[in-house]
């Protein structure tokens, strides 16, 4: 592969904005999830009862995010979405001095716009999006071998992502205190708002 910077080539554009046509999909249901979804709920256990595995192979347990708030995201390099890419970074930067998290997922699950390896994965985000907030090994969100993580907040919300770039928020208490779909864009009054409403408290 090339090392050399590159914007996405055609083929992948269009792929990119192929995906866009989810939103019709979505349409007025997207609208009800958001509006049954996008607040808190009301989660047992904490998210620290699970982990991951880094993008580097390396492992990567929510429980050293506990006090921290974090962004728990299903991502796709392929996706008419992936330009959220951009926004989560903006997010991220915006408020990790803060105590925030953003967490990556990369998953094939939705419409197999997550094909490459890992290492295309963190290349791909780094030119195009320069992204440097974590991302974790590609997982699955659905099915009998969805990541347990995503199990959990499956059982507890009762419903999982419907698409690339579902967003849960979880306290620093390890609740999933928010469940966002897809089409809430990551620098949204609504995630904005509530990622400030979570942040932890400072001391004094």
């Amino acid at each position: 592969m090339t090392e050399t910077p590159r914007t996405p080539s055609s083929k992948r554009r269009r792929s990119l904005y192929a995906g866009l046509g989810v939103t019709s999909i979505l349409g007025f249901a997207g609208i009800a999830y958001l509006a049954l979804m996008g607040g808190a709920v009301a989660a047992e256990g904490s998210a620290y009862d699970y982990a991951f595995t880094s993008i580097d192979d390396t492992p990567l347990p929510l429980e050293q995010f506990r006090g921290k708030t974090v962004l728990v995201v299903n991502t796709a390099s392929e996706c008419g979405f992936t330009p959220q890419y951009e926004g989560l970074q903006a997010l991220w930067e915006e408020y990790r001095d803060q105590g925030f998290v953003v967490l990556g997922a990369p998953s094939n699950d939705f419409g197999g716009q997550e094909p490459g390896s890992e290492t295309e994965i963190k290349k791909f985000c780094e030119v195009n999006f320069n992204v440097n907030f974590p991302l974790t090994s590609k997982i699955t969100t659905k099915g009998e071998d969805a990541h347990p993580f995503y199990k959990w907040a499956r059982g507890e919300t009762g419903s999982g992502p419907k698409w690339n770039f579902h967003k849960y928020l979880i306290d620093p208490q390890g609740n999933l205190v928010g469940s966002f779909p897809t089409i809430v864009k990551p620098m949204s009054r609504k995630i904005r708002k509530a990622v400030e409403k979570n942040l932890p408290k400072v001391e004094g």
